[in-house]
């Protein structure tokens, strides 16, 4: 499955670190940044989460909700949480319904091996829970500027 930008984002309601549930549509009259990515405590996924920290104030400014996404356990994001002071919440899709949902469970190669993994992907949605921008396969150097300038406009 996959998704567009205008349409309607797949709400969900998960665990997220510290054991608390997430309802998308909870967040209604929040813009919000979904990003998923493949691997707590992982070099890109790090330097990715750290960045968003880094400018998590730019984004409070203009009320965007940023929230990380991975098949990681909820034990596992409290970890990657503490260990890079990360002061947004990230959800545990275990059974990868919700990675299903926003098209970003695909099939991976790496030196010529095929497997399933999470493509590293940003979806800003408007308050009113329709999607307004979609990064997907992103390069994560200046990608949380690129967003931060995209939710800016919306």
């Amino acid at each position: 499955m996959s998704i567009d930008v205008g349409d309607k984002a797949p709400d969900f309601n998960l665990f997220a670190d510290g054991g608390d549930r997430i309802k998308l549509s909870g967040l209604k009259g929040k813009k919000v940044v979904l990003y998923f990515y493949p691997k707590d405590d992982t070099p890109g996924c790090t330097t990715e989460a750290c960045s968003f920290r880094d400018n998590l104030p730019k984004f409070n400014k203009i009320d965007a909700e940023i929230i990380g996404i991975s098949r990681d356990s909820v034990a596992s994001h409290d970890k990657f949480k503490n260990k890079h002071s990360l002061p947004f919440r990230l959800v545990s899709d275990e059974d990868g319904k919700v990675c299903n949902a926003y098209g970003t469970w695909v099939e991976k190669s790496m030196y010529g091996k095929k497997y399933m993994g999470i493509d590293r992907a940003t979806f800003l949605i408007d308050g009113k829970g329709i999607v307004r921008n979609i990064w997907r396969k992103v390069k994560v150097p200046g990608h949380v500027e690129e967003v931060l300038a995209a939710a800016k406009e919306i």
